[in-house]
Parts: structure tokens; sequence; C-alpha cells
């Protein structure tokens, strides 16, 4: 396996912590610690363009397929929905005066994880709640949805993943999972397997068809494990940590193919936060507190 530093997208004033796609293949929109909602082109590295400014830092951001609108979570205030054509703000939703740490669509529901341990349930046609899944005192960091067996899964700060029905909203499974918060959560490609990391740095894959049995536990980094993403075709996923660096493992066997950091590959020189596997030739974006996104070419021999 073959990477390669392609690009480094600088200008966010703060720490980067999260990436979104565009409508487009060659477009991604990132957002972090100094509220800037900022477009960028990979066929343009330089144009980086203002999409909207936030009063407080942003943890979560999510494109809407059905509208186009990208939704922003504000630190301490709720959702703002954003036409990123018009970079105007068409809708907000005060939902919290807790961080707003994860956003994902499944049909009409949007779940929004909060920093007070409540995913909020919004019907996305009326911009109205739904429901609040209230299962922990600690903050929901992360969700992922299974569409073949209707399951929400949401991962915790009390080192839990709950498994909620993705119909009726009742609580089915409770892993307790890491020894410390889960950060990161993300099913296989097949929906065979859930795959989960977190502050305790293991990567822990779960065999959803054996009721969340644990399949497999790597010491996979050195500090906390803060994102995983899977490449378009479902072969590779990275992982991005604390200590620095990405890693590219096997989808299938889990195995270690890769590791990207600053030394080897002239990578971050702080905590790497977010990861966005994109489908514009297969590259991999890397965001940091080193207030960059860094562009991977992962070429397969």
């Amino acid at each position: 396996m073959h990477i390669q530093k392609i690009d480094t997208f600088g200008g966010h004033r703060d720490c980067v912590y999260t990436l979104e796609g565009g409508t487009n293949p060659n477009e991604f929109f990132s957002a972090g610690g100094d509220g800037l909602v900022v477009r960028w082109r990979l066929d343009r590295p330089d144009q980086g363009e203002l999409v909207a400014n936030m009063p407080a830092s942003v943890y979560a951001l999510a494109r809407h397929a059905g509208s186009g609108l990208l939704w922003v979570g504000q630190n301490y205030e709720g959702l703002h929905l954003i036409d990123t054509a018009q970079k105007q703000e068409v809708r907000s939703l005060k939902l919290t005066s807790a961080a707003i740490f994860d956003i994902k669509f499944y049909k009409n529901d949007a779940f929004v994880a909060l920093g007070d341990g409540v995913v909020v349930v919004i019907d996305t046609e009326q911009m109205a709640v739904r429901k609040h899944l209230k299962a922990s005192g600690q903050s929901a960091r992360c969700i992922a949805i299974n569409p073949v067996e209707r399951d929400l899964a949401v991962g915790y700060s009390d080192n839990s993943i709950r498994i909620f029905d993705l119909a009726s909203y009742e609580l089915k499974h409770v892993i307790p999972a890491h020894a410390n918060s889960v950060f990161t959560l993300a099913y296989s490609p097949h929906f065979r397997f859930l795959l989960s990391a977190g502050r305790d740095a293991h990567l822990k894959i779960w065999d959803v068809e054996q009721q969340y049995a644990l399949h497999q536990d790597v010491v996979a980094h050195l500090f906390a494990i803060n994102h995983l993403a899977f490449n378009p075709d479902g072969t590779l996923f990275a992982t991005a940590s604390m200590d620095k660096s990405v890693k590219i493992w096997d989808a299938e066997t889990f195995r270690l193919l890769k590791v990207v950091d600053r030394a080897r590959h002239a990578g971050h020189g702080t905590s790497i936060n977010k990861l966005l596997w994109t489908t514009y030739q297969q590259q991999l974006l890397s965001a940091s507190d080193d207030r960059t996104v860094s562009v991977w070419q992962v070429s397969l021999p």
C-alpha cells in the first residue's frame, strides 16, 4: 500500500473537529473550534469558502441528502440548517444547552447526540422533536445506523454502547463496551459487524448477528481513538487518534496495513479528530487540532 500526502488545507483559526462531504464528490465542509463552516474543493485546494459563522464551537456537521441542507450542531445552542449554495441559514432549532456531538439521518428522522446523554429524534420534514432517548446521564458521543437490522447504535461517555430500535426507539441492548468513553462507531459495509473505539485506544468489533457478541479486540493506538471511517468500496477503514497518527486497516480481516504519521508521511503534529473518505479519487481527509485538513491518496498495489 502506498500513501501520499496530496495537500493541506489551512485557514481555520482553531482546532478542526468535523468534516462532511458535499453535493459533488470533489467538495467537502469543515468546522471546528472557531465556529467557521468552510467549503473546500479537492480540485481547487487554495479556494476555501466561508458558508457560515457560528458563535460557538462546532463538533457535528451532517448533509441532509433530501434537502441538500447542511445541518450544523452549534455547541450550547442548537441546530442550524444552512443552504450552502446561498450561504444562508434557512432554519434553526434550539435544542439544548449541552454540546452536540453527532448527527445522523434515517428516512424522515434525524438523530442528534447531546452532551447531557440525550439522543433527540427530529422529524426532518416538520422540524419538530419526535422523541428524547434518555438512557444515560453521561454524554452521547456518536451514532451509527444499521437499516438491515433496524438498529440505532449510540456510544456514550459511560463506556457503553446502547442499541435502540430504529422504528420504535425502544432500547434493545446495552453493551459494556470499553474501559472509557466511546468516541466513534461504524457498521461494516454489509452490516455484519459494529466497530467501536474511544478513549481507551482499543478498536472493538461486535458481531451483530450474535447479539453483538465481541468478535475482536485490538489495541489499535497509543492514545484515544477519535474517529473511524470506511473507504467508499468498503474494503478498508481508517482510524484517527490523539496519538497524531492515522492507521489503515483491512475491512475483512481487521489487520493493520499502514501507519500514517508525521515522521514517515509529514502527517499531523497534534491530535487527529475526524476522517472523511471521499469518492473523489478515493482520497482520505484528516482534520486535526493543528487547524488543518490533510488530503491523502491511498493506493493499493
